[in-house]
Parts: C-alpha cells; structure tokens; sequence
C-alpha cells in the first residue's frame, strides 16, 4: 500500500521494468534502513543488528552516488550530417 508503481492508474506506474526494479529497491532500504517503526521502535534493520545508528536519505543518496559510474567523455561520437542545400 505505501508504493504506487505498482498499480497502473497512476501517474507513478513504471513503464519500464528496470525502473520498477530501482524503485522496489529503494522502497526496501528506505523501509528497512531510514523508516522507525511504531511497533518496533526502532528500524528493522536496528532490531535485526545489522545497523546501530539510524540512516536519512540523505546517507542512500550517498550510497547511490559512491556506487554510480563516474561520468565521463564518449568514446565515440556522432557525426553532423551537412544539409545544406
């Protein structure tokens, strides 16, 4: 119920598979990592004793950067076709 992509009638619904795949993922660590629960009082990830200290977003979006690829040049380029006439 907390994630729409997985309904069709939204504007949030995944077209693309893999996108829907990057958006489950990010569900699951926020779920586990960032979210306190009420029942639990702490994330589940501190009650498993994975973590001891509480994540924000703003530590995945860190992880997710460290983890992309740097940008860099192509290695190849496209050519510009000469239309004039």
């Amino acid at each position: 119920m907390h994630n729409r992509r997985f309904t069709r009638l939204t504007n949030a619904f995944s077209k693309k598979f893999e996108n829907h795949v990057h958006m489950v993922s990010l569900y699951t660590v926020f779920y586990n990592f960032v979210r306190i629960h009420k029942t639990l009082k702490v994330t589940p990830a501190m009650a498993a004793g994975v973590t001891d200290e509480l994540l924000e977003m703003e530590d995945i979006v860190k992880l997710i950067d460290k983890a992309a690829p740097k940008p860099g040049r192509p290695k190849t380029y496209k050519k510009k076709e000469n239309n004039s006439a």
